[in-house]
């Protein structure tokens, strides 16, 4: 069984984990693209990659609005979880939507986004993806599915 993680936000990635040994198959940053001077998710781009590299199901960090985040960042946040809801119903593929608090206290994996990286580094030890501070994403992305892995 193919489980497909995602951390839904522009800066987020999409990881795709096998159930057999919890193998780390690849991680894509999320594809965004610039419209009028903003980045938004790139719903062509993600579509392509869901269905070249398909998985039995896809499970999404449920974004909600945080204390402190302005209108802007929290309507990009909608609009992402929006994009990846349709592609999956399109692509007719299961899709799971969990709350970060839910999945990382289950896994768990610190709130802390370096030990959240440095937890997924000792799962995938071989994988060069998580190494810099902006790959937490990248770490959320591949830990959510090793959580939807025993969560499915």
């Amino acid at each position: 069984m193919i489980i497909c993680g995602i951390d839904p936000g522009l800066a987020g990635a999409i990881a795709w984990i096998s159930s057999e040994g919890d193998a780390l198959i690849c991680i894509e940053d999320m594809p965004v693209i610039n419209v009028n001077g903003r980045n938004k998710v790139n719903a062509s781009a993600l579509t392509k990659l869901l269905k070249d590299r398909w998985a039995d199901l896809v499970v999404v960090e449920e974004v909600g609005a945080m204390p402190g985040n302005g209108g802007v960042s929290m309507f990009n946040f909608g609009y992402s979880a929006g994009i990846l809801e349709g592609v999956c119903a399109a692509l007719q593929v299961p899709l799971r939507m969990v709350r970060p608090a839910v999945w990382k206290r289950q896994a768990g994996v610190p709130a802390d986004k370096g030990a959240c990286r440095m937890m997924a580094q000792r799962y995938w030890p071989g994988a060069n993806y998580f190494g810099r501070v902006k790959d937490d994403g990248r770490a959320d992305a591949a830990l959510l599915a090793k959580w939807g892995i025993s969560h499915s």
